[in-house]
Formats: structure tokens, C-alpha cells, sequence
């Protein structure tokens, strides 16, 4: 008899976070609870048994649920990075490390991505990439802690996987992020394309995640520095030429960071 597949759904939290909850059978692993009782609510209506936490960085909106899920699940393993501002880390990881999930038979490969905060990272798998706050749908992470540099290297690692890679971020910040995107860019025909397939998904209560790296590529600002349109609008909202990519992505950002 085959094995059932991997199911994975978001778990709301907050105003806008999405705590990803990957369950096979009566097993499940959870990424970057920041509140604990919707996953408690969640686990126990399904009557599963959490045996993970993926922790891609120290927010207290991604982290702040961990002490309660370990008091439940006393076995339970977190992974996060060797941080004393993420309490409980029972597995470290850094750049590169494979982690392997026996309850999902299934392992990832964990992404150093510094740029939203300097010790981010991300987790790569057959699953797909959950990405924490680097990518988002039509967006990126506000740069509190590392510089357009890193950030942009960051993203431009995400963008090397697989065109197919499914894209798990923890936020549907989608809405804002298009009207932005098109603020920038605002005769690309994908992006005006998605604007009306997330506008109807928002209406219906419905998720706008997961995309896929294919997907924004053709829609995501942060990832089209080379936009003739992009490069354009920055240099007439700015009075300067703007074309060099990290100039471009540089700005950009500090324009998001006011829209």
C-alpha cells in the first residue's frame, strides 16, 4: 500500500501570517508558529501528532508559539539556527546542513538567506521553499538587520532553484505587494493578470500562496531589476539613471519601504 502524500496547509494567525502545517497520516511538522493555539486548535480537530518546528528566523510572530508546543509535545524537535534569540532550538543548523523528517519521510536543505534579519534562513525541499520573510508573493522582507546587498543575494539564491518550486512565505501580504509592483511596472501583463486572480482568491477567503519561483520571476519587482519599465519609472521618480541591479533593487526597496 503507498504512502499517502504530504498535505500542506496554512494555518492563519495573526492579521496576515500563515504558519505552514505539513501532516502525513497522523503526523505533522509545523514552520514559524508565532502563536500557538491555532496550531494546538488545529492538531487536536485532525488528531495529529506534532513531531517538528521549523524556525526560519527570530520574530516573535514566527517564534512566539514555540514554548507553548513544546510544553504539549515534549518530544518534539526544533530546528532553527544557533541563535540565543530563538529559545528552545533542540537541532541547530546552519548553511547547506540536509535535515531529514522521519514522521513526513521526507528532508530539506537549509538556505543561509541574511537580509530581513542577518541570521534568516530558509528550508528547500521535494516540498517546496518555505521561505519565511525573504520572498514574498510580489514582494520581499523589509531589510531590518542586513543591507540591498545581501538581501538581493539572498533572493537570487531562491531564484537558481527550480522554475517549478512551490513558494511557502509566511505572509499574505499579496494585495499590497501587486499594487506596488505595478506602481513600478505597471504595464507588465502577468502582473496585471495575477492582480485579478489574487483579487478574486482574497474575495473568496482563499489563500494566494503557494507561487511558484516561475511565477515571480515574471511578476516580482525585487527579482526584475533588468526591467527596461523599472528602470524607467526609478529614473523618472528619482531624476536620475537608475540601472544598475543593485541600484535598482536598492531603490525599490527604500520606495516600498513609503508606498
Amino acid at each position: 500500500m503507498s504512502e499517502k502524500p504530504v498535505n500542506i496547509v496554512p494555518i492563519p494567525a495573526f492579521q496576515d501570517n500563515y504558519i505552514w502545517c505539513m501532516q502525513q497520516e497522523n503526523a505533522c511538522i509545523v514552520v514559524d508558529p508565532g502563536d500557538a493555539t491555532p496550531v494546538l486548535d488545529y492538531v487536536e480537530k485532525h488528531q495529529l501528532t506534532l513531531t517538528d518546528i521549523l524556525i526560519t528566523h527570530h520574530h516573535p510572530d514566527h517564534t512566539g508559539g514555540v514554548k507553548e508546543l513544546v510544553k504539549n509535545f515534549p518530544d518534539i524537535r526544533v530546528i532553527g539556527i544557533d541563535s540565543s534569540r530563538i529559545p528552545y532550538v533542540t537541532h541547530k543548523v546552519t548553511d547547506g546542513d540536509q535535515v531529514d523528517i522521519p514522521s513526513l519521510n521526507t528532508s530539506f536543505r537549509v538556505l543561509m538567506l541574511p537580509g530581513h534579519t542577518k541570521d534568516h534562513i530558509a528550508f528547500y525541499g521535494d516540498l517546496g521553499l518555505f521561505c519565511g520573510d525573504t520572498l514574498f508573493s510580489a514582494g520581499c522582507g523589509r531589510l531590518f538587520e542586513g543591507s540591498p546587498e545581501q538581501m538581493q543575494h539572498s533572493l537570487s539564491r531562491l531564484t537558481d532553484l527550480p522554475s517549478d518550486t512551490k513558494v511557502y512565505c509566511t505572509h499574505e501580504y499579496t494585495l499590497a505587494n501587486v499594487s506596488f509592483a505595478l506602481a513600478a511596472e505597471p504595464n507588465n501583463q502577468d502582473l496585471q493578470r495575477y492582480q485579478e486572480w489574487a483579487q478574486g482568491q482574497r474575495k473568496a477567503d482563499t489563500p494566494t500562496l503557494p507561487s511558484t519561483i516561475e511565477e515571480q520571476l515574471a511578476i516580482n519587482p525585487f527579482l526584475r531589476t533588468s526591467s527596461e519599465e523599472i528602470q524607467k519609472t526609478l529614473s523618472e521618480k528619482l531624476a536620475r539613471n537608475v540601472h544598475e541591479s543593485l541600484d535598482v533593487f536598492t531603490e525599490l526597496r527604500r520606495w516600498k519601504d513609503h508606498f
